[in-house]
């Protein structure tokens, strides 16, 4: 497996993954993947990876700025998809380690993430790249007809 940055040719991939996602109702609040061109205007372009096997794309991470408020130019918010067939594999971890690191490249301090409580895995690979819960955000959304709260998790920089 190696890391590589996102090509738009990779869009595709990238969105059969997160649909992956969008069906569990673990992953995200939104119910369709947005078309490219919108969905490159809020993702940082220094920090989209893929994880790629014999030329398969098994996972994706992107940074998302918090805020255009330039006092936050250093926060951003981090989202990690895996592929069903790859994970248990690795591949969040190879993504975290190098997100992370693109991340401090580019100046982030920063990197914040909102998973949904059910999402044990998520929650776990965060805590090993040493993101620590902030708090929980009760009830902050609607997904398929119910409330549902999210667990706010940040890491701060030790490089920066």
């Amino acid at each position: 497996m190696h890391i590589r940055l996102m090509k738009e040719s990779d869009y595709p991939e990238v969105v059969r993954i997160y649909e992956q996602g969008i069906k569990t109702e673990n992953a995200t609040f939104r119910t369709e993947a947005l078309p490219y061109e919108e969905w490159t205007q809020h993702h940082h372009a220094h920090s989209r990876l893929v994880a790629m096997e014999d030329e398969q794309l098994l996972g994706w991470v992107a940074l998302s700025p918090f805020s255009s408020i330039p006092a936050y130019a250093g926060v951003a918010e981090i989202s990690l998809y895996i592929a069903e067939e790859a994970r248990g594999k690795s591949v969040g971890t190879r993504l975290m380690d190098d997100v992370i690191q693109a991340s401090e490249a580019a100046g982030i301090w920063t990197l914040q993430s909102q998973v949904f409580p059910e999402n044990q895995a998520s929650l776990r690979l965060h805590e090993r790249f040493g993101f620590r819960e902030v708090g929980r955000r009760e009830r902050i959304g609607r997904l398929g007809g119910r409330w549902r709260d999210t667990v706010l998790l940040e890491r701060r920089s030790t490089q920066i």
